[in-house]
């Protein structure tokens, strides 16, 4: 078996899907794309395709080494999510070769169903209690929410009291037999930071996400991790498990690698097992389309240091369009908060090709948001 073509496709919301295709006529699918740069990905999938065309498609850790260490410039989120969408793609095939989901490749599954949870808020946090309620009737057990909007870099006490208002308004819609995840996206400073995870220890996080930058994991995010006993989670803008190394040296928790952008499904085995060596979870990042959500739900049913699966339903960013790519969207029916084991072969998934090839011919152009504090100087998204 050889791979004879890949194919690009840039599809709404703000998604680019690549099919991998064989001279068997088995194809498969990965999700590569940084969001708001789609075509500079896009550029890299096909510049990296000349590495893959004419070979063994099975042969996927030494493509995985190859994609990786082939250039002189290595990592970085282009390149990363460039490799990641293949890597899926080429477990994908392997997968329909042997009649088998992924999850029975890596190892087998360690559960019987994986949990998720559900976004809810938007970008500037509001209508907190009815969202969280609407995700309550629709079954889910956890749910993630900003908890503000952009700060400065010492925030006043309105901001901070307003922050800790909206978790507790969450936490108070969801009882104390929910979770609630929170969400700092990388906009608080460090002082922040650590006052932020010290007030909201009361509300019982399950963890408070990326509350530092990603370019701050040594002393301050260590700084973070000491303020308070709340979980610590991060991992969305690093690449590889050389990347994650340091911040489980600083003491976070919940590590959450992007199936999309830290090198696939073989990067985020051995990231979740580096994890494990430092008695930390796994919960994959993954606000993103169908093929990258069945990525992550295939590593999360082989991998038994998992925590839980972020996934895209209802989120702000989608349109409703999460499902609108496959053709039969029901793999993605959560019951009770839960999602059940794929056993179609390969990512467990059908991809509608033809829904794909329309959608790529109007493209996106979507781009992250830039944000202006009240002086008019740049605030984090």
């Amino acid at each position: 078996m050889k791979i004879t073509a890949v194919e690009t496709f840039l599809v709404a919301p703000r998604w680019l899907f690549v099919k991998v295709s064989t001279d068997e006529g088995i194809s498969g699918w990965g999700e590569p794309v940084v969001e708001g740069r789609a075509e500079t990905v896009r550029a890299a999938v096909h510049e990296l395709s000349e590495l893959l065309v004419g070979q063994d498609p099975l042969r996927i850790e030494d493509h995985w080494q190859v994609l990786r260490r082939g250039g002189f410039y290595r990592g970085g989120p282009v390149l990363s999510s460039a490799l990641a969408g293949y890597d899926q793609a080429l477990w994908d095939i392997a997968g329909k070769v042997r009649d088998a989901p992924v999850h029975e490749l890596l190892g087998g599954p360690v559960r019987d169903r994986v949990r998720v949870y559900s976004w809810v808020g938007g970008d500037r946090p509001a209508g907190i209690r009815e969202a969280v309620a609407a995700q309550v009737e629709a079954g889910f057990t956890a749910v993630k929410m900003n908890v503000a909007g952009p700060l400065t870099a010492i925030a006043s006490p309105a901001e901070t009291d307003a922050a800790v208002a909206r978790a507790w308004e969450a936490r108070e819609a969801l009882g104390p037999h929910r979770d609630l995840a929170i969400d700092f996206h990388g906009r608080v400073s460090p002082a922040m930071a650590r006052r932020l995870v010290r007030l909201l220890e009361d509300v019982q996080p399950m963890f408070v996400e990326e509350p530092v930058l990603p370019e701050l994991q040594g002393d301050a995010l260590r700084s973070v991790v000491e303020a308070s006993t709340v979980p610590i989670a991060l991992g969305e803008r690093l690449y590889s498990r050389w990347e994650f190394k340091p911040v489980l040296d600083a003491g976070v928790a919940v590590v959450q690698p992007d199936p999309s952008h830290a090198g696939g499904i073989s990067e985020l085995r051995r990231i979740g097992a580096l994890a494990e060596v430092y008695g930390a979870s796994l919960a994959p990042h993954c606000p993103l389309g169908p093929i990258s959500l069945a990525a992550s739900l295939q590593v999360a049913f082989a991998t038994p240091n998992f925590l839980i699966q972020e996934q895209s339903l209802g989120m702000h960013y989608h349109e409703g369009r999460e499902h609108e790519y496959l053709a039969d969207p029901s793999v993605f029916a959560f019951r009770d908060g839960y999602a059940a084991r794929p056993l179609g072969p390969g990512l467990g998934i059908e991809v509608d090709e033809a829904a794909v090839r329309r959608a790529d011919e109007l493209g996106h152009t979507w781009r992250s948001p830039v944000w202006r504090h009240d002086d008019g100087s740049f605030a984090e998204w």
